[in-house]
């Protein structure tokens, strides 16, 4: 068993935008084809610039604020409650276009390689 607070983690920055904290519940290795389980803090007008990951999967999570997921150039709402999965090889770009915090949860998993 693993267990974590997340009250009681320390912030770090997000790779794609260092000004993003987040906490990291879990972490690669912790658990099979995980590789992180996490929670991020968007300042309002903060992104993590477009990237894609081409053996991961992501999925997003909205706890709280709003914003836009951009998939493949294509552009989907964020709200509360509303989860987004992003496949490999798909590029993605999350900006917090709401005037509070946007904190999403959020974890990775280990797949195939796309073809893209």
């Amino acid at each position: 068993m693993i267990t974590t607070c997340l009250n009681e983690l320390p912030e770090q920055p997000v790779s794609h935008n260092p000004q993003i904290k987040k906490k990291v519940m879990l972490r690669l290795g912790d658990l099979p084809h995980l590789t992180n389980f996490s929670q991020a803090r968007f300042a309002p007008g903060q992104s993590a610039p477009a990237h894609a990951h081409q053996d991961m999967s992501e999925v997003f999570f909205v706890e709280v604020g709003a914003g836009t997921i951009y998939v493949d150039g294509k552009e989907y709402a964020l709200v509360p409650g509303q989860c987004v999965a992003v496949e490999p090889g798909e590029v993605h770009e999350v900006v917090n276009t709401g005037k509070s915090e946007l904190i999403l949860t959020y974890f990775g998993l280990r797949g195939k390689k796309s073809a893209r």
